[in-house]
């Protein structure tokens, strides 16, 4: 191997770019092109640190993520299965049905009673909205509303319970 392509030996750091160029000789030397990375575009730094935070707080955003997870999969249940809307519409009414079992098992009062109330009703507007989306569609009439209105809620419901535990 000549020693024109042959490494020194040198060392660099991770990320580090280096080049080298070797002696010219003779009078008709060739012109070379040197090119320097560029530093990473404003968008990329943007997108790298909306990233970095949606990672860092992945746990307190978790009702966002599974809000946004229900929007496609309502919309490929109306696409493929419309009457799966059908099959879902029991389901939103087992919360309700859940708290009354609760309530006359163990009766609650005051704060616990307010808080199985909420958290049956919410689960019920969620269901609801999952089978009235898959059946006509997540865009259809007040749908959205619903959603944006639920959605809200329940980020605001966990952090509030996250809190203060």
């Amino acid at each position: 191997m000549s020693s024109r392509t042959r490494t020194r030996g040198v060392k660099s750091a991770a990320g580090i770019h280096t080049l080298h160029i070797p002696r010219q000789r003779g009078r008709r030397a060739e012109p070379f092109v040197v090119v320097i990375p560029e530093r990473p575009t404003l968008t990329r730094e943007a997108v790298g640190f909306v990233g970095r935070m949606l990672w860092r707080f992945r746990a307190a955003l978790a009702p966002t993520g599974f809000a946004l997870l229900a929007w496609p999969l309502a919309a490929i249940l109306h696409a493929l299965a419309w009457w799966s809307a059908l099959t879902l519409a029991p389901v939103a009414v087992a919360p309700l049905l859940w708290f009354g079992f609760v309530q006359l098992r163990r009766p609650a009062r005051t704060a616990a009673a307010f808080w199985r109330a909420g958290l049956a009703l919410l689960a019920t507007v969620t269901a609801a909205w999952l089978a009235f989306a898959a059946g006509f569609g997540p865009l259809a009439g007040p749908l959205p509303l619903i959603w944006l209105l639920a959605w809200s809620i329940t980020q605001i419901v966990w952090l509030i319970v996250r809190r203060a535990h």
